[in-house]
């Protein structure tokens, strides 16, 4: 009598081969990562130019608005335009993370439905190619420090941290999404509104000491307010304080973000190749 013998493949595996599946597929890192790099800058006149003029755009119009006709005040001894760019380089990081992932596995639809790899790979891969920009931007604001005559302190060493901080809360957003988006397609349009939204409500044009001192704790819900709060902390002078209770709560939410959105996508990945 013939016995047949029937492999299944399922994503629902220990958190030991999980991650050593990662790191079998490494690899495949680096190819997806690159080839979102050629196809961001294919064609392109100015290429990896709009790294740099997308965030100095944006310090002009927040500065304008916010500086000169709001009469807002800066944070510290550091001018306004420095003060807005320390924000925008987590901002961006952030909303460009956040809005590739969350259509990462629908673009990647043909390869998701023909060969078995770690999924999480794909959403991931985009924090790579979004944090060569994050270090263009980086490179032009210490230009831009150098010539308005601000030096850093030795509080820069901890930059690396928060950027951590910051990549947390893009691939745990940018998990959740990306899940949720292969089953239900309108999420695609909830990204832009989430993103728009989260600009004017993040301390990005202004700093986060202006929040009345009884919503301070609200406020830090949103995780962007730690990252962007410990950005400023990290690349302005000594006068600028950080409210530590806030942080701590943004940097809760963002490994509890990180946490749930890695479980929730473990837990729907074995499902994507039937619905996308």
């Amino acid at each position: 009598m013939n016995t047949q013998h029937e492999t299944i493949i399922t994503s629902e595996k220990s958190a030991r081969v999980f991650w050593w599946e990662l790191w079998e597929y490494r690899d495949l890192f680096y190819f997806l990562a690159w080839r979102d790099f050629k196809v961001r800058y294919k064609q392109t006149i100015i290429g990896v130019a709009w790294a740099v003029i997308r965030p100095l755009l944006t310090m002009i119009v927040f500065t304008v608005l916010f500086s000169r006709i709001a009469k807002l005040p800066t944070e510290g001894g550091a001018p306004y335009p420095i003060l807005v760019f320390a924000a925008m380089l987590p901002w961006y990081f952030f909303s460009s993370t956040l809005q590739e992932s969350s259509q990462s596995l629908i673009n990647s639809a043909n390869m998701i439905s023909k060969v078995y790899f770690p999924r999480v790979i794909i959403p991931v891969s985009t924090l790579f190619v979004n944090a060569v920009d994050f270090l263009i931007s980086l490179s032009i604001l210490f230009l831009l420090m150098a010539f308005l005559k601000f030096t850093p302190t030795v509080k820069l060493a901890w930059l690396p941290l928060f950027f951590i901080q910051a990549s947390l809360v893009s691939i745990g957003t940018g998990l959740w999404l990306a899940a949720l988006n292969v089953s239900y397609r309108d999420f695609r349009y909830v990204v832009p509104f989430i993103l728009q939204l989260g600009l004017y409500i993040s301390p990005v044009g202004f700093s986060s000491n202006l929040v009345p001192e009884e919503w301070r704790l609200v406020y830090a819900l949103n995780p962007m307010v730690g990252v962007i709060d410990g950005f400023r902390w990290s690349l302005l002078d000594n006068t600028v304080m950080i409210h530590w209770p806030s942080f701590r709560i943004s940097l809760a939410v963002a490994f509890l973000l990180f946490i749930s959105g890695l479980w929730y996508f473990q837990k729907v990945e074995q499902h994507f190749a039937d619905v996308i």
